[in-house]
């Protein structure tokens, strides 16, 4: 199994910047791509490592690329046609797509990457703009065996744990799962939050009693304060908490199956976009909440 030493990453939002900081800083060859290529010049000032100008150049020479963007035609953008990276990466060649997309799309990719004689792993994360900066993410990973394998050090590098789930897809349809739960979670204590200050409650109060019990969250933990504080920009946007909704809803509905609580909490995100709130980050539920909300 070859071994990984020269790494490009294509990306560099609130996620994907410090990822690939990361990854330099735990030894290997780092080469990075950017749309905005300012933002790349940045990284290349904080990091060293190289930068490079098109997806092509960025798969020519690398034993693994990553790509962490928007969505799944950002992704289609980076890693398909002539001067996409499947075309132009060496046979052998490991791609990794951190983005959050749907499942089809990984499917699609793996067997793209399969035909070109490459290997593809779906690893989405999990865990924030802290964790990325922190090396601390959660990364859920779908295909084969080897290619996690092959993967492993790089995500010890990112991540604090990483686990493959099954063929490709698993991963996708693994953080459709992490966005529904989280969702139902915001809205609960979006309520609560509500509720303690309507009582008169001190909320710091409330949430260090609550987390030595059963509500204990990493939401409770990290957002309970801040939403009673009227603050959200904490870097995920609901912009992209309604795209991943959206891929889930899409996903269940295909299963055949109800997500009444997602489906009520994406129509809330819905209201809350419309009232110009899409650049907020997503606790910002407790704002319908608020006595004279109108949207």
């Amino acid at each position: 199994m070859a071994s990984i030493q020269r790494v490009s990453f294509l990306g560099l939002g609130v996620m994907g910047f410090p990822m690939a900081g990361h990854l330099q800083q735990a030894g290997f060859e780092v080469s990075v791509y950017n749309r905005t290529a300012s933002k790349a010049r940045l990284w290349v000032d904080a990091y060293g490592g190289r930068l490079v100008e098109t997806p092509a150049s960025a798969a020519s020479e690398a034993d693994a690329i990553l790509v962490c963007v928007g969505n799944d035609d950002d992704v289609r953008s980076l890693l398909l046609g002539e001067d996409g990276v499947i075309a132009n990466a060496r046979p052998g060649t490991l791609i990794i797509d951190h983005t959050t997309t749907s499942a089809d799309l990984a499917r699609e990719l793996d067997d793209e990457c399969r035909k070109a004689g490459l290997s593809f792993l779906d690893a989405p994360v999990s865990g924030g703009q802290a964790g990325a900066e922190n090396g601390q993410l959660s990364i859920m990973c779908g295909g084969d065996s080897d290619a996690f394998e092959r993967a492993r050090p790089l995500f010890a590098a990112t991540g604090k744990q990483a686990r493959l789930l099954g063929a490709a897809g698993s991963g996708q349809l693994c953080k459709m799962v992490n966005q529904v739960c989280i969702a139902g979670i915001l809205q609960g204590l979006a309520e609560g939050v509500s509720l303690a200050k309507a009582a008169g409650l001190s909320v710091e109060d409330v949430q260090q009693v609550l987390g030595g019990g059963a509500a204990q969250s990493w939401q409770l933990d990290n957002r309970a304060i801040t939403m009673a504080n009227d603050e959200f920009n904490f870097g995920f946007a609901i912009d992209w908490m309604r795209k991943d909704l959206d891929y889930a809803l899409a996903e269940a509905g295909r299963l055949g199956l109800e997500l009444p609580v997602a489906t009520e909490v994406n129509g809330y995100y819905r209201q809350l976009q419309d009232a110009g709130l899409n650049r907020c980050d997503t606790s910002v539920l407790i704002r319908r909440l608020a006595p004279g909300w109108s949207g």
